[in-house]
């Protein structure tokens, strides 16, 4: 018999990316199960790199949130609520768990809404709209903390070893020039709290070219590209076009290894299984630090900037694994 099931994980990119183990989880536990998922619209390439999942809806909650108002957003929300709801879904599962951003969507939905009970949320009154809630600690990784609500909510019993992203991508968009292998850094980030010194990235990229890689400076901004080729020209590094996500990820599934702030790409390079080392500056790793079957470091915390030498024995043992 087939289960239907709506995901609802809507935003950032990189808790996108950290909830795809538990989407692998229900599909080898829940025979017959078929699986949408609801997401912000720059992050739906994720959600479709993985095989396992049959229809996306894409959504601009907060484009749209800012203009409720206006007669073209009621218009659009009215066509998404109408595709969503032409189709009865068994369960609707928020791994989210914030009103404004997540419930609210997800009660759209033709289904009972399920999540987090109320101990296991930063926002507690969301649980008052879950029909079902799991048990799950807020201070776990977000990996296996999404893992085991899925686990509770359908019913199986949590997978033992290690967690599988499962997703599948093309061949390279774009890669450096000739066949040297090359590594990624991604000195960008959605805050100005989470970058990283300048001078600290030279330092690595100059360490990743005495390893012999080519290096690769990704940007998503007009002013992030005029600062990605300052920091390519330094390091005699190459700047890629503007890439989407889906073509990211076929870029990062080709490279060596990823060295990058606290953001999704750098997450996506470690589901791709790259070596991966991440440099958080505002954000505690301990729930939402880069993992994956490769070698991944994740390294700083809130108010704690991580060091040069510690980033560079970081990169050091990736680049000794990889060999």
């Amino acid at each position: 018999m087939t289960m239907r099931v709506l995901v609802v994980r809507v935003t950032s990119m990189g808790d996108v990316v950290l909830t795809l183990p538990a989407i692998t989880d229900m599909i080898e536990q829940v025979p017959g199960i078929e699986i949408d998922w609801l997401v912000e619209k720059p992050f739906a390439a994720i959600a479709a790199l993985h095989p396992g999942v049959r229809m996306v809806h894409p959504v601009a909650w907060r484009k749209w949130r800012k203009s409720l108002w206006k007669s073209d957003t009621r218009a659009a929300l009215a066509d998404f609520r109408h595709v969503l709801r032409s189709k009865r879904y068994d369960r609707v599962i928020d791994f989210q768990g914030q009103i404004a951003k997540s419930v609210i969507l997800g009660a759209m939905a033709r289904g009972p809404l399920e999540g987090f009970a109320w101990q296991g949320l930063r926002e507690p009154l969301s649980s008052l709209f879950y029909r079902r809630k799991g048990q799950v600690s807020r201070q776990l990784h977000l990996v296996p903390r999404s893992r085991a609500l899925a686990a509770q909510l359908l019913g199986y019993r949590l997978p033992e070893g290690a967690p599988r992203y499962g997703l599948k991508v093309g061949p390279p968009f774009w890669r450096p020039p000739g066949d040297a292998p090359f590594a990624i850094l991604i000195p960008h980030a959605s805050r100005p709290e989470k970058h990283w010194p300048l001078e600290r990235w030279v330092a690595v990229g100059e360490q990743l070219r005495r390893a012999g890689l080519e290096i690769a400076v990704f940007w998503g901004s007009p002013a992030e590209e005029v600062m990605a080729k300052d920091l390519a020209a330094r390091i005699k590094g190459h700047v890629p076009p503007f890439v989407t996500v889906a073509q990211a990820a076929t870029v990062l599934a080709a490279c060596d290894l990823v060295v990058g702030l606290d953001t999704g790409f750098t997450h996506l390079a470690a589901a791709l299984e790259r070596p991966t080392v991440g440099i958080y500056c505002d954000f505690d790793p301990a729930l939402a630090g880069v993992t994956g079957p490769a070698f991944c470091a994740s390294l700083g915390g809130v108010g704690q900037v991580p060091a040069l030498d510690a980033v560079q024995a970081a990169v050091s043992a990736a680049l000794e694994q990889r060999r």
